[in-house]
């Protein structure tokens, strides 16, 4: 008898320890699922074909790079309205020095990053010394970027660039077809599925062995099989078509840094602080001006590989290049969860912000949509995110 009141009391203190999954942090994605699976109605298919996946890399590789820094700005409350400028200046410093000077690729990559940082230093230090609102700073640093941009080509377009030059943005891995289908694209789509399945199981036994609620095993798997289905179907596409791109494994480098930066160090750490109380992290010890600093001077190096990437894809570099893509940056972070006070939003929220953009980009031109239309259309979205954000926080207050 003691025995069964034994069991039925432990039953039901194991239920008591379960949570159901909280779906507002996967609502993102959802969303983009929902958006690519609308134009796949919408176009026929269009936008599933291997080629297309390839090109969704392809053409929002550089604006996934910005956003990524572009966050670490939002996190201090801010934007950085110069960085297609930046970005624009960048690859023109690249272009004159191969095609110009005939400097050898890896030193002009490496002026160009250089470049990038000495913009974002610029306007770092007005920024933290001299304390001018950053709206100001990158307000004229987009305009004088654009002018250096002009003054360094000259008004004319360098190309074309080497081929070793545009592998970054052009190459693919070395595949092993059978039949139609890389191996190695299958491989890798594998073992990322079995990472986030072995991630997921020590994330149940942590919370098990420190006594916390845990998400139901039904509802775990369920999660699990569907992001493993989206992630053998990209993988799959990408192998039918010429394999992984190069710069699919770079975006892949800049997100895990990034995200290990602001997650797993007091640097990290700082930002969210300084956008979350600028006068409680001052009081805390934290030095706000070195944080501004180094969040514009990132900024301005990420600008110099987005040039890169840009001006390696087009094999060229002109005056227009990274014309609006500060609008894209700054819509991917608030469309993937960054509040608009600063203090809150993720590296991954911004790459799911940029896809998002990226996705009503590719599937807007594919259904046949006038260009002014889909500006219509990114406004709107932008619009209803931060307003959500908005008004899910009045309510909570």
């Amino acid at each position: 008898m003691q025995n069964s009141v034994l069991e039925r009391t432990e039953i039901t203190s194991n239920k008591s320890k379960q949570k159901n999954m909280n779906m507002k942090q996967y609502g993102m994605i959802l969303a983009l699922i929902a958006v690519f699976l609308i134009f796949a109605l919408m176009t026929g298919g269009k936008n599933t074909t291997p080629i297309n996946i390839n090109n969704l890399i392809m053409q929002n590789g550089y604006v996934i790079i910005l956003a990524v820094g572009m966050l670490l700005c939002v996190l201090t409350g801010n934007v950085d309205l110069g960085v297609g400028s930046v970005v624009a200046t960048c690859g023109a410093v690249a272009g004159t020095l191969i095609v110009d000077l005939g400097v050898a690729t890896p030193l002009a990559m490496l002026a160009s990053l250089v470049v990038g940082v000495l913009m974002g230093c610029f306007v770092g230090f007005f920024v933290s010394k001299l304390e001018i609102p950053p709206f100001i700073v990158t307000l004229a640093s987009m305009l004088m970027g654009r002018g250096i941009c002009y003054v360094i080509l000259k008004s004319q377009t360098k190309g074309p660039l080497p081929a070793d030059y545009n592998w970054i943005s052009t190459g693919f891995l070395p595949n092993y077809k059978v039949g139609n289908v890389d191996l190695v694209s299958i491989f890798v789509g594998l073992a990322i599925c079995a990472f986030i399945i072995i991630g997921e199981i020590r994330s149940v036994r942590t919370a098990k062995k420190h006594d916390l609620p845990t998400i139901p095993t039904w509802q775990l798997i369920a999660k699990d099989a569907i992001i493993c289905g989206i992630v053998m179907f990209f993988f799959y596409k990408l192998g039918s078509y010429k394999g992984i791109p190069v710069l699919l494994i770079l975006l892949a480098i800049v997100v895990v840094i990034y995200n290990f930066i602001t997650t797993k160090t007091v640097a990290g750490r700082q930002i969210y602080a300084l956008g979350g109380n600028a006068k409680a992290a001052r009081l805390s010890g934290i030095n706000t001006q070195k944080v501004y600093f180094w969040v514009y001077a990132n900024m301005g190096l990420l600008c110099g590989l987005a040039g890169i990437v840009l001006s390696a894809r087009n094999q060229s570099a002109t005056p227009k290049a990274g014309d609006g893509f500060e609008m894209d940056a700054i819509a991917s972070c608030y469309i993937g969860g960054a509040a608009t006070a600063g203090g809150v939003g993720t590296v991954f929220g911004a790459v799911v912000g940029a896809l998002i953009m990226g996705v009503l980009n590719n599937g807007m031109s594919l259904a046949g949509f006038d260009t002014n239309v889909q500006k219509i259309v990114k406004g709107a979205v932008l619009l209803g995110a931060v307003t959500i954000d908005l008004v899910s926080k009045r309510k909570k207050g």
